[in-house]
């Protein structure tokens, strides 16, 4: 479902020349930046849209107009795609399995066989108004404040999901369709469900806001359209600010997964010899796998996987993560069409466990089960969804009942019935291995890290743990004290790097710091996320070391920790980063290609091998590409400019840059980054007119009144420039260099007074 709660997220590339003020920021597409959509405005019959009058008042039909059938139905054709009917012949049993899955109900036309929500009439209050649902001549309505604030009525088009939640799409301009704030809690009447509420129930989220419904984070074509759909492409044209969205199938079907089914179906006609049997892709890792079961009450995998394509494939959705391309190629290494967001805030806590909304394979990838060859189909039927088994069966399929589902395991009772007064019933497996997180308002989603539940981590970096879901009332301390009781040692678990990212988080530049990083970089044992993770994080240390072992890295077969190296590169000096980056120009893998190209735009081509220097511009060409991809989106846009600016091309640097800033004026990278482009030409003046702007719309924004005071500084108006050093300086104390260029910002402009009045009279006149 479409993320309405989005987390605003700039990984920061910041090159600091003191006062001089140069700060870079670098964000990826992916992140969460909420941008406010362009109005909304179509309206019936030409008329424009009503002021509401009152919270219940009557609302214009702004969305009465028809849409275009291009806007209406963007199915198409798809080279290669038939269908999940045409596999129904021969695959009956899984297409009747997936029929009945959330994958086949992932978007639907609204009708009275997929509408889930009450549309007879009801209404809700919220931020002062009445919000209303409506049936009329077999359509569906929605009467709530555009992006005007007022009320209009919008046409329900399609439906997003279906359980535990279903939300619905309307309109836009352009070809976009927007995700209503409003979503249906299909839940049980029993488990509160039943009902309509507003997705950010506990805010005021209002016309303008980044939150609002008609704001880029609820747009479908770029944050739910590939995910929701079979074979999507975006088809944005940034020149006409329009989508040409298209897909296959509505929802996920057979080829979502599998991949185009025509030469499949060639292949059944023909039966031609091909070990592929004309599929992109073949999930056959389960095939001829056993598991023994151990002395030790675990199992053993008898054929190890080998090829990861089922997880990967699941992940292309089932990840935090940025696209690099579309349509998804199956089949092709997963960083050929994403790249995954590694274990860093605000997504992660420092132990790897979510902290926002990161769909799972993240998670899994830090697990031992993903370690000893567990594929998400060992627990989840791959048709339907489902789990295989109810309750902890799915977890006893491996992990024997008579020593994991007993009280001498989990240390409670073993039922409500029997447990002594105040205790607690025994917990599920889930409950202690996979800490839960609501989103969404009511969508409970389980980290799949397995982890051994660790209330000491709590203690000593107050970090959450599983624990405290249950005993909220209880200090870690006491549930740490437990677990000790309980095992007679400290708890331990497969997932070693907490302490790590917690130091690297509070102090990333710090030598014993870095060495730490270097040794979790370079372990094999840990998972290959953690690695890359480590890796990136050796950025804020450009030491001898942490070259040595990024050099190795760049060298590593997993393509993870390949462009998590390249990216620490940014720290050093870039002759040397381009010495050892270059071979990766012409990596196999898309993902590595433009990191690559990315780290070394506008490096002295003399520093690079003639091959190289060639193979350069193929990449910068995809680099490029990847970013026009989401060029609707500010940190698409700001991406451009930083690559334009770095190779050369200042025009079409400001060019990228006033786009992103029309896109959301609001995006603070952007002015950092333009009004530093400005300094380069020779525009200072117009750099502290633009940031300027900025902080009159931003007036607590401490990254822009902070590069105000550089450029104020770099004009001579040193008196002028203390005040916004100094405000951001307070606003941010957690941030060193705030800090040291105010304090240097003061002792200066203290020196030139003296200077100009002589030296003050020490002690008392």
């Amino acid at each position: 479902m479409a993320d309405s709660r989005l987390v605003r997220s700039w990984p920061i590339a910041v090159v600091i020349l003191a006062l001089a003020g140069l700060v870079v920021w670098r964000a990826p597409t992916s992140a969460s930046s909420l941008t406010p959509a362009d109005a909304i405005t179509a309206s019936a019959s030409g008329a424009k849209p009503g002021a509401a009058r009152g919270g219940d008042a009557e609302a214009s039909s702004a969305a009465a107009t028809r849409v275009s059938p291009a806007e209406r139905s963007p199915e198409r054709a798809a080279s290669g795609f038939v269908g999940s009917d045409r596999c129904a012949p021969c695959h009956a049993e899984e297409h009747a399995a997936w029929q009945g899955s959330q994958h086949a109900r992932a978007m639907q036309h609204a009708s009275a066989a997929t509408v889930l929500g009450n549309f007879e009439g009801a209404r809700l209050r919220y931020a002062g108004q009445v919000h209303r649902f409506d049936r009329q001549d077999g359509k569906y309505w929605v009467t709530t404040d555009g992006p005007d604030g007022h009320l209009h009525r919008y046409e329900v088009l399609y439906t997003f999901g279906v359980e535990p939640l279903q939300q619905y799409l309307v309109a836009g301009p352009g070809g976009r369709l927007q995700a209503l704030p409003f979503a249906w809690d299909a839940r049980p009447q029993t488990r509160g469900g039943q009902r309509w509420y507003h997705l950010h129930e506990r805010d005021d989220v209002r016309a303008g806001d980044v939150l609002h419904w008609t704001a880029a984070s609820q747009n479908w074509n770029h944050m739910c359209a590939e995910c929701h759909s079979t074979h999507v492409t975006k088809g944005y044209d940034a020149a006409a600010d329009r989508f040409t969205t298209t897909w296959s199938e509505i929802s996920v079907g057979c080829e979502g997964c599998h991949g185009g089914g025509a030469r499949h179906l060639d292949w059944t006609k023909a039966r031609m010899p091909d070990p592929s049997k004309g599929l992109d892709v073949r999930f056959d890792e389960r095939k001829d796998a056993t598991w023994t079961r151990l002395p030790s009450g675990t199992a053993q995998r008898g054929k190890r996987a080998s090829s990861g394509t089922e997880s990967a494939t699941c992940a292309f959705c089932h990840s935090r993560r940025e696209t690099l391309s579309q349509p998804f190629r199956h089949g092709a290494p997963l960083l050929d069409s994403v790249a995954l967001e590694l274990l860093t805030a605000p997504f992660y806590t420092p132990d790897g466990v979510m902290s926002d909304e990161v769909f799972t394979y993240g998670s899994f990838q830090q697990s031992k089960m993903a370690h000893v060859g567990v594929t998400c189909s060992d627990c989840h039927d791959p048709h339907s969804g489902r789990l295989r088994a109810e309750g902890n069966g799915v977890c006893a399929s491996c992990h024997e009942p008579a020593r994991f589902d007993v009280p001498e395991h989990h240390h409670h009772a073993a039922n409500a019935a029997g447990a002594p007064s105040g205790a607690l019933a025994a917990p599920r497996c889930v409950d202690c291995h996979m800490p839960a997180r609501t989103y969404m308002g009511v969508d409970v989603r389980h980290d799949h890290g397995f982890r051994v539940p660790r209330p000491d981590l709590s203690v000593r970096l107050g970090i959450p743990n599983t624990c405290a879901d249950c005993h909220a009332q209880k200090q870690a301390s006491w549930a740490a004290d437990a677990v000790r009781a309980w095992l007679g040692r400290p708890a331990q678990g497969y997932q070693t790097y907490a302490e790590v990212f917690a130091l690297a988080r509070t102090a990333p530049g710090d030598p014993a710091v870095a060495v730490e990083l270097q040794r979790l970089a370079t372990d094999r044992a840990i998972p290959a996320i953690a690695r890359a993770t480590a890796l990136a994080s050796l950025r804020a240390a450009p030491t001898a070391a942490s070259l040595a072992v990024l050099r190795a890295a760049l060298a590593d077969p997993e393509p993870l920790l390949r462009r998590a190296a390249l990216g620490a590169l940014e720290g050093y000096d870039p002759r040397r980063a381009a010495a050892v980056a270059a071979p990766l120009l012409a990596d196999p893998v898309r993902g590595v290609r433009v990191e690559a190209a990315r780290v070394l735009a506008g490096v002295d081509l003399r520093a690079l091998p003639e091959r190289a220097a060639q193979e350069l511009d193929g990449a910068l060409r995809e680099y490029i590409a990847t970013q026009t991809l989401h060029a609707d989106r500010a940190e698409a846009q700001n991406n451009l400019g930083l690559v334009f600016t770095r190779t050369g091309k200042p025009r079409d640097a400001e060019h990228a840059y006033l786009a992103a800033l029309r896109i959301e004026p609001g995006y603070v990278p952007t002015y950092v980054n333009l009004a530093d482009l400005y300094r380069e030409l020779g525009r200072d003046a117009d750099g502290v007119a633009l940031l300027r702007r900025g902080i009159t719309r931003l007036p607590e924004e401490a990254e822009l009144l902070h590069s105000l005071g550089l450029a104020l500084v770099r004009q001579g108006h040193q008196d002028q420039a203390l005040e916004p050093l100094k405000r951001a300086a307070e606003l941010a104390p957690e941030q060193a260099r705030f800090q040291t260029v105010y304090q240097a910002a003061l002792t200066a402009l203290r020196s030139s007074l003296q200077a100009a009045h002589g030296q003050p009279r020490l002690g008392r006149p």
